[in-house]
């Protein structure tokens, strides 16, 4: 299932960096789940589990490769080319290539699983979903994901080889109160892509740069949720920097419990302009 989609980049695509990494997850999820739709045979992203309770697909895992993303500024024309695969029984994997003219600017990889809530409204009681009747072909995992999948396995355990060359963080954790109008969605979920900017929110805290990194790479790898209210821990777990730019891998918690609910790494590049 493939897709291609242009655009023209205005205020709500950009950021003080070039293209909105924000915006740019934000938009890839929406064409996740619309190409995950058109596999299943729907013209609507309306799905059950066999008990006939809600389903949504959650990303688990999220990749982003870019050669920069402040090459793009206002007024310059886009597209964003889309392929989806299932890769499991409620499991789908996708792919979105930003390309302006013939030059492709980012890469975004994103797996997903169907979830549902066990408890009603209830954001810490989800689990993944059966959908026995989901239609649409079942194909061999792409290497990309499978490598995603193996390092979300390693960060979740602190396995600290898995990121080499990056120094024991001392910073202390930064705590957020996620905002239910601007950081949950409307399936009630803390959005995925809030957890990218609570990441930039407290590395802005933690390193107040003179002129901002913009950023190269991010692997972001979900394990959880949180439910309104609930506080969340940003911790740097370990941190670099070079002549080049700076690479950090950090994990978000929510407070209630200490449960750890992402992990995610990261690395910019100086910003020369």
């Amino acid at each position: 299932m493939s897709m291609i989609q242009s655009y023209r980049a205005g205020m709500p695509q950009l950021s003080y960096t070039g293209l909105s990494e924000n915006w740019l997850l934000k938009e890839c999820g929406h064409r996740h789940w619309e190409a995950l739709s058109a596999h299943a045979g729907r013209e609507q992203t309306d799905f059950h589990d066999d008990n006939g309770g809600r389903s949504y697909a959650a990303f688990t895992a999220i990749r982003l490769h870019t050669s920069g993303l402040d090459s793009i500024s206002e007024n310059d024309t886009f597209d964003i080319r889309s392929a989806l695969c299932r890769t499991g029984p409620v499991r789908h994997f996708s792919t979105h290539r930003i390309v302006r003219g013939d030059t492709e600017i980012a890469e975004l990889s994103m797996s997903s699983a169907f979830v549902s809530r066990g408890e009603q409204r209830s954001n810490r009681c989800v689990a993944r979903a059966a959908l026995a009747a989901l239609p649409g072909e079942v194909e061999p995992m792409p290497e990309r994901a499978l490598q995603m999948m193996q390092m979300s396995k390693r960060l979740r355990a602190a396995d600290r080889s898995a990121i080499p060359d990056l120094a024991p963080a001392t910073d202390e954790p930064i705590e957020f109160l996620p905002c239910p109008n601007s950081d949950f969605n409307g399936a009630d979920f803390l959005y995925f892509a809030s957890f990218q900017a609570f990441v930039d929110r407290a590395e802005w805290q933690w390193r107040r740069f003179d002129e901002p990194p913009v950023v190269a790479s991010r692997s972001l790898f979900y394990y959880g949720n949180v439910d309104v209210g609930d506080t969340l821990s940003v911790r740097m777990v370990g941190s670099a920097e070079d002549e080049h730019g700076i690479r950090h891998w950090t994990e978000v918690r929510r407070k209630s419990d200490g449960m750890k609910i992402a992990d995610v790494t990261t690395e910019k590049r100086w910003r020369r302009r």
